[in-house]
């Protein structure tokens, strides 16, 4: 049987940790998997920014990109490559670069999801332009803040409408306030959403291929702090609404890894936030739920490069829509388009690859999770990030949370 190399590029910005895990456990596992009378093996390499002829090759199979949604030669060399080259790339960079939060809030309206009241509003100021004034007299309306602020309800947020990591985004608890948030926002664009308060439950979904986990979240708490550590906090009920959730919507935008943020008053989730295609993937926010990300990720990465699965470079947005259509109560739709995203990422099969060529890496994981190599990954990160007297305390204590994370994976089901 001959060999054959799977090529994993990590197209990488500021990552630090999630880098080194994920290179020394490919390492560890040295995957041999018998596929189509060839032996696979896999070869994981970071990609390099640098000029690029249109027409060159390319030697990857899969790229994980944490590139594209900010830096432009980068975001072109993979769009190029999908074209021209057949290469598989998570996440879709078209999608990224055209469909914001005001667009998923838009396609899970038409979806019936229960996403709260939103206004769009207009700028509060303008970048110069030649056409600008001309453009204002003849068709910018005057508004009154105030009146849209009653219709939609205080609590509400003001957020920009394309933006990320709470960068811009306030509470707002009446008038006085609105006015304020409003008159300091320069030139964002921005959104005006009901707030669901109170609410019992602000749980982040994250979806990694067919894959999710649902995290308690606290956005009031310090970074650290925000992804809680309890575990199994959620009934059967409510945790496959949410996973069903960000299945849907991460195959509608054709984003293979992406985090849904959700609320939940009187029964009801919420989704209120779920343009996140590209989240935290760092120790010093993750904590506890780092190993699950590192696992998750060498699955599906592993998975598409051995079986090369195909980019749907074209969203398909219909099949959404006609499920949409028809007259079924809100769970069974939920359930119908979570049945279309399964397919869509190839869920059985992924599950029978794994069972079959991945079902050692929870043992490796647990090893590896536990070595000087994890530890000083942990340890780089928090450098990069922390002042110098803190370092030490920050790496014991995402070290530990680590630690508990590993205990209870070894915990009897």
């Amino acid at each position: 049987m001959s060999n054959s190399i799977r090529k994993i590029g990590l197209s990488l910005g500021a990552d630090i940790c999630w880098p080194i895990c994920y290179e020394t456990l490919m390492h560890k596992l040295d995957l041999e998997i018998p596929q189509d009378g060839e032996t696979l093996r896999f070869n994981v390499e970071r990609t390099s920014i640098e000029p690029f002829d249109l027409r060159q090759p390319i030697k990857y199979d899969i790229v994980i990109d944490r590139l594209t949604h900010w830096y432009h030669t980068s975001r072109e060399w993979i769009k190029k490559a999908i074209i021209l080259n057949d290469l598989y790339v998570y996440n879709n960079p078209w999608s990224l670069q055209s469909n914001e939060k005001q667009t998923s809030y838009c396609a899970m309206m038409r979806l019936g999801l229960p996403v709260p009241d939103t206004w769009m509003i207009p700028p509060k100021a303008y970048n110069h332009s030649a056409d600008l004034q001309s453009t204002l007299r003849q068709y910018a309306r005057y508004f009154d803040l105030g009146e849209i602020g009653t219709k939609i309800g205080y609590p509400l947020f003001m957020k920009p409408y394309d933006g990320g990591a709470w960068v811009g985004v306030t509470k707002i608890d009446d008038e006085g306030a609105l006015w304020r948030a409003y008159e300091g926002s320069g030139t964002l664009v921005m959104n005006l959403q009901k707030g669901i308060v109170p609410y019992d439950y602000f749980v982040r979904c994250i979806g990694l291929g067919p894959q999710t986990r649902c995290v308690n979240y606290d956005p009031a708490a310090p970074l650290h702090n925000r992804y809680q550590m309890d575990h199994d906090f959620l009934d059967e009920a409510d945790r496959s609404i949410l996973e069903d959730m960000t299945l849907t919507i991460n195959a509608f935008f054709g984003w293979d890894f992406n985090s849904c943020e959700s609320l939940r008053r009187d029964g009801t989730w919420y989704p209120i936030d779920f343009a996140n295609a590209c989240p935290d993937s760092q120790v010093t926010s993750l904590h506890f739920h780092f190993p699950w990300l590192i696992k998750a990720n060498i699955r599906w990465s592993v998975f598409c490069a051995a079986t090369r699965r195909k980019m749907r470079a074209n969203l398909d947005w219909q099949p959404f829509f006609d499920i949409a259509a028809r007259d079924l109560p809100p769970r069974e739709r939920l359930a119908a388009y979570a049945a279309l995203a399964r397919e869509r990422f190839e869920a059985d099969r992924f599950e029978e690859f794994c069972a079959t060529h991945l079902a050692h890496l929870d043992e490796v994981a647990d090893e590896f999770f536990g070595s000087d190599i994890a530890h000083d990954a942990v340890l780089q990160k928090v450098t990069a990030l922390f002042p110098e007297h803190e370092i030490e305390s920050f790496t014991e204590l995402f070290w530990q949370r680590i630690q508990e994370a590993r205990k209870v994976e070894r915990a009897p089901a």
